[in-house]
Parts: structure tokens; C-alpha cells; sequence
């Protein structure tokens, strides 16, 4: 099933809070801009964001690292705003590096605590030989809480 979204819809407001966990004993993860579990409150409607790769409005896809993670997520941003949802309503970040390395992890990590500063979701980042198209380098995908 396929819900489509006004390009106006509003953040709802009233949208439940989610509980960030970072048990000491595990250390303080968010200097690497993640958070150690995310918990979830009861009957709240979940939405799964799509991959969002660093394509620009055109298509047109930047052969640089940073451009790319920058742009996707400003993508993924644009599709927050799609369902109505604001940062600190996403749970958890699922992220794909072709090729990691450290350079890349401190690109990813400024380009998170920009969009989400302290409300920093659990993630996952999954380094990989390539991704659906030959010159992508990053994508990004959230679970999001609805209500």
C-alpha cells in the first residue's frame, strides 16, 4: 500500500518521544553520532524510509564522498518533511559505505549531528564493495516514529 503525503504536511507536534539509552558500561557512543539503543513507545506507528542516496534534484550524482553524504541527507531530510515526521522521530539509521574508511566515518558523523544534534538514533553502517548504482558511495536508510 502506497500513502501519499501533502508536500505541506506538518510535523505532527504531538508525536511521541522516543528514550535514548547509552549504558555507561558500553561507553558514550555519540562522539561517533549514534546512540546505543533507541527505545520506542508503546503504540506508536512506524514508517520505513527508503535508501537515500546523494542524487541532487536533477539525477546528477557528485564523484565526491562528502558532497554525496551531505546531499543524502538532505534527501533524507525532504523525506522526513514528506510523512510529516522531524528528526528526532527516527529511531534508527541503516548506512551503507562504499569502501569505508576513518576519513569517511568523520564525514558521516559531522553530517549526523547536523541534521540530528543531541536526539542521535541508534545506526548501523555497513561497508560495502558498491551499491544499485556504480557511482553512488553512501546511502541512508530510517526507521521513523509516527505516533
Amino acid at each position: 500500500m502506497t500513502m501519499h503525503a501533502p508536500a505541506t504536511t506538518a510535523a505532527n507536534e504531538a508525536a511521541p518521544k522516543l528514550t535514548i539509552v547509552n549504558p555507561q558500561a558500553l561507553g558514550d557512543p555519540s562522539p561517533n553520532g549514534y546512540s546505543t539503543a533507541v527505545i520506542v513507545p508503546p503504540n506508536a506507528r512506524v514508517a520505513y524510509v527508503s535508501g537515500q542516496g546523494g542524487h541532487d534534484s536533477t539525477g546528477g550524482l557528485s564523484p565526491d564522498f562528502a558532497v554525496q553524504v551531505e546531499q543524502a541527507y538532505a534527501n533524507l531530510r525532504t523525506a522526513l518533511d514528506g510523512i510529516g515526521a522531524r528528526p528526532d522521530q527516527v529511531a534508527k539509521l541503516t548506512v551503507f559505505v562504499v569502501d569505508h574508511d576513518m576519513a569517511k566515518l568523520e564525514v558521516l558523523t559531522r553530517n549526523v549531528k547536523a541534521l540530528f544534534g543531541e536526539a542521535l538514533p541508534a545506526q548501523t553502517l555497513v561497508p560495502v564493495p558498491k551499491l544499485a548504482i556504480d557511482a553512488m558511495l553512501f546511502e541512508v536508510e530510517a526507521v521513523v516514529i509516527l505516533e
